[in-house]
């Protein structure tokens, strides 16, 4: 048995009825040509064959003294992970991300491995899914990313013979995770780390807090600390229905925005989520006069694990308050450089002590209520790197990598973007009931990055 790190032990103990804290993968492929429609269940049943599982696919949970440990499953069932399924007629996309909808809201038995993987075929336009769910306790999202890489070639033959995702071995880190700040275990551990690295580690953290400080008395408007954010619709308690959405958007098209900004693809998919949220809270007369801020995970992994949460979380505006494309994404862009400024000069342990010492303020007023008007943040929006080749499963091509992410309370809309050698994929979860029409997002992201396009023109 392995006892689990703090951060991810926390996944475990925060989760309710209504938070379900597992993260998902959508993935879409074409099948080779000539295939025949039964070529998805011809893998499903290649796949069925499997008898064996790799960790962290055969570790299951077990508790000793109010302890989470990892325990190997020496009766792993494959039948209870792996589901094949079929879209209902017609087989739109619709149907599909109605599906992947249903399926994100359930829970995770934690009486088996927490994952389970749903083959799905039956879609009208020739294609079939994947959609993989894990959780969170178990991988990060460039530790998911990784090992779905790893289950693919970039040569559609070698595909055929590469075993199932969940016969991939992994390898784990030989340090020691870095958490994602949460109101205690981020903070926790990484002063502990820290506190391993001698007093000099602290200095640079004081240093950087104390350059912080006197930005925030000089109203620097780059400067984004936890508790400044608007209160808005996103703010508000969820519940256990969940909405999926999903779109595709070209590299190049983005890229020619970035470029003409010199700016970077991660400014620019964030000066299109502020424009689409703009607009969309704008529609619904819930526009805060104030800009929205969001999270924006960055990891501060140093090795090549497959395992473990190694993460931290910076905050930006989005400049939700200017109409101005063009203003919005230069106001952004100035942001995110303010903060890679502090990321470049910490070392990773200090830099989520740094990032969870500047949530606090936004952490204290949550649990105290002493401005609730403002909110620790708005939304968390993620950026990972995916794949920059094109890559095959099963013979299989890769036209779509879609995540899923979790929710939690004032946190009803979280975005999740995996850019691709050719696309960039954008994955929506959102609260059913808390945030309305959330499928409008999508449309909303395309008219913002062809506003952006009609400032470089």
């Amino acid at each position: 048995m392995k006892r689990l790190a703090m951060v991810d032990d926390t996944f475990l103990r925060f989760e309710s009825r209504r938070q379900p804290l597992h993260i998902g993968m959508l993935m879409l492929f074409e099948p080779p040509a000539g295939a025949g429609k039964e070529f998805p269940a011809q893998v499903a049943e290649r796949l069925k064959q499997s008898t064996r599982a790799a960790p962290p696919f055969n570790q299951r949970l077990v508790r000793r003294g109010g302890l989470h440990y990892w325990e190997q499953d020496d009766e792993f069932d494959l039948a209870h992970h792996f589901v094949h399924l079929s879209l209902p007629q017609p087989g739109r996309i619709r149907e599909l991300l109605a599906m992947v909808s249903r399926v994100h809201g359930g829970h995770l038995d934690r009486a088996y491995p927490l994952w389970r993987i749903y083959l799905i075929e039956g879609l009208e336009d020739g294609r079939f899914a994947v959609y993989l769910k894990i959780h969170h306790s178990v991988v990060d999202g460039v530790a998911g990313i990784r090992m779905l890489i790893n289950m693919m070639s970039t040569d559609a033959e070698a595909s055929r013979q590469l075993p199932p995702p969940w016969e991939v071995g992994t390898r784990r880190s030989e340090t020691n995770p870095l958490p994602i700040p949460t109101r205690t275990a981020g903070g926790l551990s990484a002063l502990r780390s820290l506190t391993r690295e001698g007093l000099k580690a602290f200095t640079p953290v004081l240093r950087e807090l104390r350059s912080s400080f006197q930005d925030f008395r000089a109203k620097n408007a780059d400067l984004v600390v936890g508790g400044q954010a608007p209160r808005c619709l996103l703010n508000q308690q969820v519940s256990g229905t969940r909405r999926f959405a999903a779109q595709s958007y070209a590299t190049p098209r983005m890229k020619a925005v970035a470029k003409a900004y010199n700016a970077t693809l991660n400014d620019v998919i964030l000066a299109m989520c502020g424009g689409a949220l703009r607009r969309y809270l704008q529609d619904l007369d819930e526009l805060p006069d104030k800009p929205l801020v969001a999270a924006v995970p960055v990891s501060v992994r140093r090795d090549h694990t497959a395992l473990g949460n190694e993460v931290a979380f910076t905050l930006a505006h989005l400049a939700t308050h200017l109409d101005d494309p063009a203003a919005r994404i230069v106001a952004i862009k100035s942001c995110m450089d303010y903060n890679k400024e502090r990321i470049r000069r910490l070392s990773p342990a200090q830099l989520v002590t740094y990032a969870s010492l500047m949530l606090m303020p936004g952490a204290v007023n949550a649990l105290l209520g002493l401005t609730p008007d403002k909110a620790l943040g708005n939304i968390v929006i993620s950026h990972v790197p995916g794949p920059r080749q094109t890559m095959y499963w099963q013979g299989a091509r890769l036209s779509g990598l879609y995540p899923a992410s979790l929710l939690i309370d004032s946190a009803a809309l979280n975005i999740t973007i995996i850019s691709r050698h050719d696309t960039v994929d954008f994955g929506l979860i959102a609260c059913r009931k808390t945030v309305p029409h959330m499928q409008r997002l999508l449309e909303y992201l395309e008219d913002a990055l062809t506003e952006l396009e009609g400032t470089i023109k």
